[in-house]
């Protein structure tokens, strides 16, 4: 299985760097990313919507390579695992129609039977959760459904007010998954530098 490299243990662009366009940050990202070759077959089954047939089609907001790119920026997320755990759960989410037993199974899968760099660990399948009911809740677009393409030039702030993403809403979070996992990077970076309103 190849390796990840290395950039994405680091790679981020936070919520505050909005000024950034949705072009800007995918060739940052894609300058480390792997391609779709090499993401493993039992990834591409559970998140791509090639694979969208039953009994699988009960994970909603099944998305393509480049969907789930720009979707790790549009919501300030990085590459860890913690990141992949909240990217996926919150594209499910948003899709409104997940239901509680899909997300149980979905986390399970991706918490056991996913290969080791791709396997969430206990506390990003809690994330994943958390991410799928703050989706569910929020007032934005199915983000399966998004044309990323005809915004690839606007800043990210815009991309998000476009899509109904709510800034403060995902802020507010990450305050929590930081206080929660004060001893993981990942989640402590998220508001690192951030100032209350």
């Amino acid at each position: 299985m190849p390796e990840y490299h290395p950039g994405l243990q680091s790679f981020f662009l936070p919520l505050r760097e909005g000024h950034v366009t949705l072009r800007e940050g995918m060739e940052r990202l894609l300058s480390i990313g792997n391609s779709q070759a090499e993401v493993p077959w039992i990834v591409r089954v559970m998140e791509n919507p090639a694979f969208d047939v039953p009994p699988l089609s009960l994970f909603r907001g099944r998305v393509t390579l480049k969907q789930h790119d720009c979707i790790h920026l549009l919501l300030g997320r990085g590459t860890t695992l913690m990141d992949e755990a909240f990217v996926v759960g919150f594209t499910m989410g948003s899709s409104k129609r997940m239901r509680s037993s899909a997300t149980e199974v979905f986390g399970r899968v991706a918490g056991r039977f996913y290969p080791k760099p791709y396997r969430f660990p206990p506390a990003a399948g809690r994330v994943f959760r958390d991410a799928v009911h703050l989706a569910s809740v929020s007032d934005c677009q199915p983000l399966d459904s998004v044309d990323f393409t005809s915004l690839m030039d606007f800043p990210l702030r815009e991309v998000r007010r476009r899509v109904g993403v709510e800034e403060g809403l995902l802020q507010a979070y990450y305050e929590i998954e930081a206080a929660r996992n004060p001893r993981i990077p990942a989640c402590r970076r998220l508001v690192a530098g951030v100032t209350a309103a």
